[in-house]
């Protein structure tokens, strides 16, 4: 044979060699090594993501699902908000949804109880009541016991409700009744009485009365901090949506959601 041929022959026998030699590193990385091969890539969030949450939230969610199909073009955040006790009623009739999020422990543990979430619920917030009055404050409410004062008409949320249930809760630690002239299905009910006039006062939570800027005044009191209601939240058993659900229910959890809520005012699990 001819140096040429040698050479050649060299050459390729040597190229061959680097060849098998990467073969085999690539196996070897693919069996027991804490090196992938490949970085994986993010599963993509897309379609809609239904959820059922308290009124109280309606705000913050808002805000949430805006960042939230920001981050994840293709996928939008459909809300329906309400009472939790009636969040629950619709979901256990078959309301189609993806995630639930209730205004207290009480109604979620009745979701569970019907077999309406799946998982385990995550506590993601807490919140307190204030009394909301009228801009200027007109009956001149100063605190609690002023709620009981005749002819002034108190508007709460129904016994149901987590507000509603809260407020008993403070009635039942101080003594003071209150006579209430009606009772809401949600804290925003409550709100929209007290904002338009038609109540002196209204029992509803901290964050509903700083949400709602200067159309409504706040008395706050200091049995409130006695009274805390935790808010959870999970998925719902029978969503089509499970992969988007559960990245929402993440998103609520992580830093977005804890800097959205503390924002609003409520406070931390």
């Amino acid at each position: 044979m001819s140096g040429a041929g040698r050479r050649a022959g060299v050459a390729g026998a040597t190229l061959a060699a680097v060849a098998l030699a990467v073969a085999l590193a690539g196996c070897s990385a693919g069996v027991g090594s804490t090196t992938p091969t490949q970085t994986p890539t993010k599963h993509a969030i897309t379609g809609t993501i239904t959820v059922f949450a308290a009124a109280s939230l309606t705000k913050t969610f808002t805000e949430l699902g805006h960042g939230f199909e920001k981050a994840n073009p293709g996928s939008t955040v459909s809300f329906s908000f309400g009472g939790s006790s009636d969040l629950v009623t619709q979901l256990g009739a078959g309301a189609p949804a993806d995630v639930f999020a209730s205004a207290d422990q009480k109604n979620m543990g009745k979701a569970v109880g019907a077999g309406v979430v799946s998982g385990d619920p995550v506590d993601f917030a807490t919140n307190v009541l204030a009394i909301a009055v009228p801009p200027g404050n007109p009956a001149h409410v100063t605190k609690w016991a002023d709620l009981a004062g005749p002819g002034l008409k108190v508007v709460v949320c129904a016994p149901q409700v987590p507000c509603g249930a809260a407020t008993a809760t403070v009635e039942s630690k101080t003594g003071v009744t209150l006579k209430p002239v009606s009772q809401e299905s949600s804290v925003t009910d409550v709100l929209g009485k007290v904002s338009s006039g038609e109540a002196d006062a209204g029992i509803v939570y901290a964050t509903d009365v700083k949400g709602a800027g200067k159309s409504v005044g706040s008395v706050p009191f200091p049995e409130a901090k006695d009274v805390v209601n935790t808010y959870p939240i999970a998925d719902v058993k029978q969503g089509q949506n499970v992969t988007g659900g559960a990245a929402f229910i993440a998103y609520v959890t992580g830093p977005e959601g804890r800097k959205v809520l503390g924002a609003a005012g409520f406070g931390k699990p």
